[in-house]
């Protein structure tokens, strides 16, 4: 069951290795222009901050977690995650599921980076789906693969506020990946929220062990 469970582990590790290699192209439009900027400084920042093999394990944890917060929506994609079942969950389950979510998040891909460091990401294009969102869509190249891969990153922008809300990997989507994957666990928890949210505590607990040694 846990094994079906964590199947994500494979799909969600090229979503943020891909902020590692980043090509700008110019766009027509400002507005796509801004949002291909801000996924390439996102980029550098995680070149610049998690390759470094000098800096402490436990430090780029941490220099991630802060990229993580400030670059994604991850309050809202959390929310998205748990679907229909956020309104039945009390408040105390609210806050400690967006904890250890943000934890699931940081903790099992920052190590991934560095097995990545050949890869190049190219964004090629954008698209405006709405007043307040941008999709930015990029191809990654890794050596010896047959082909690239494609990534697109869909960019909201409010009241001067940039977040990215769902990265989409060969018409993938990260945000309806984890949804489906917490929603079946949680059906075969009863319904009930707490069953994921333990499965969550379980998982995470083994991460910061493996972090502490």
């Amino acid at each position: 069951m846990r094994k079906q469970f964590f199947k994500t582990g494979l799909f969600l590790p090229a979503i943020f290795v891909a902020l590692l290699f980043m090509q700008g192209a110019p766009m027509a439009n400002e507005r796509g222009n801004n949002a291909e900027i801000f996924v390439q400084q996102l980029a550098d920042d995680a070149v610049a901050s998690l390759t470094d093999q000098d800096i402490p394990r436990k430090q780029r944890i941490d220099l991630f977690r802060d990229l993580f917060k400030a670059k994604f929506a991850y309050r809202s994609i959390g929310k998205f995650v748990l679907g229909r079942n956020w309104r039945k969950a009390s408040k105390e389950e609210q806050n400690e599921y967006l904890g250890l979510f943000e934890d699931l998040m940081v903790i099992s891909y920052v190590d991934r980076f560095v097995k990545y460091t050949g890869a190049g990401l190219k964004v090629e294009s954008s698209r405006i789906d709405n007043e307040n969102t941008v999709s930015v869509f990029s191809s990654i190249t890794r050596e010896g693969a047959p082909k690239p891969v494609h990534i697109a990153w869909r960019v909201v922008s409010r009241n001067d506020i940039t977040k990215i809300v769902d990265v989409v990997i060969e018409g993938a989507s990260m945000s309806s990946t984890l949804r489906s994957d917490f929603s079946s666990m949680i059906r075969q928890k009863g319904g009930k929220v707490s069953g994921l949210i333990e499965e969550l505590r379980i998982k995470t607990a083994a991460l910061k062990q493996e972090t502490a040694n």
